[in-house]
């Protein structure tokens, strides 16, 4: 089983491995991705969509010059489809649990990012109380990581850990918008439907309310300078 930590990672490889040259992902579509992760979407599938879009995006610019690809939307559909097949061709099978040790997640690197995260919220200027709560939590579960020195760290479930950094996300992001003035709200709106614009005709409804949602989120927490809590966000160094 490829490493439950590597989701994002490779995605962005392979996006840029075929496009033919090393292209920054914008927020959308770190947000698309999140939205991939959250429905369950595997990465094998993710990667197969990848393929099958610039296989047919090549073959396609040998019969006509076509513009070239500048954003991993223009892949949504034929990830879907990769994920739809191997749904319809798998069997079913438990997944194993990843651990820290397993996973390469070395216990003190998962504590550091939980403090940043703490200390960054702690000098938060807005939803004060949604801010504080998040980081005590943050620093509780840093603790729990940790786990005094004894054998308990070992058996940190990590998959377990990220389910709980995107429920208090969640909570957060519900404090931050109902604190936010209506205009702001407007505007990452607004901002959301114009990078989204070039790729209606290629998503679905559904999930095209999905990202949307992401990039606001995203947005939202860039604009008050927040940290995303997700272990996917964790320092490599």
């Amino acid at each position: 089983m490829r490493n439950y930590f590597n989701y994002f990672t490779e995605i962005e490889e392979r996006f840029q491995q075929r496009r033919g040259s090393i292209l920054l992902l914008s927020t959308l579509d770190w947000a698309l991705i999140e939205m991939w992760h959250e429905a369950g979407i595997p990465l094998e599938a993710v990667l197969r969509g990848i393929d099958a879009a610039f296989d047919k995006y090549e073959t396609r610019q040998k019969q006509a010059r076509m513009q070239r690809v500048n954003g991993l939307a223009w892949c949504a559909q034929a990830v879907m489809q990769a994920a739809m097949e191997m749904s319809e061709a798998a069997a079913g099978s438990a997944a194993a649990t990843t651990t820290a040790q397993d996973s390469g997640f070395e216990h003190e690197r998962v504590a550091a990012h939980l403090i940043a995260a703490a200390e960054a919220l702690d000098r938060a200027t807005v939803a004060d109380e949604a801010c504080r709560a998040t980081a005590a939590r943050l620093r509780e579960l840093a603790a729990e990581v940790r786990g005094g020195g004894d054998e308990k760290a070992a058996e940190v479930n990590l998959e377990g850990l990220e389910r709980s950094l995107t429920v208090l996300e969640e909570k957060l992001y519900a404090a931050l918008r109902a604190a936010a003035p209506e205009t702001l709200l407007v505007g990452l709106k607004e901002h959301a439907a114009l990078e989204l614009a070039p790729y209606r005709s290629r998503m679905g409804v559904v999930q095209l309310r999905q990202v949307e949602q992401q990039f606001e989120r995203k947005q939202l927490l860039v604009y008050y300078n927040l940290p995303r809590l997700s272990l996917f966000y964790m320092s490599q160094q």
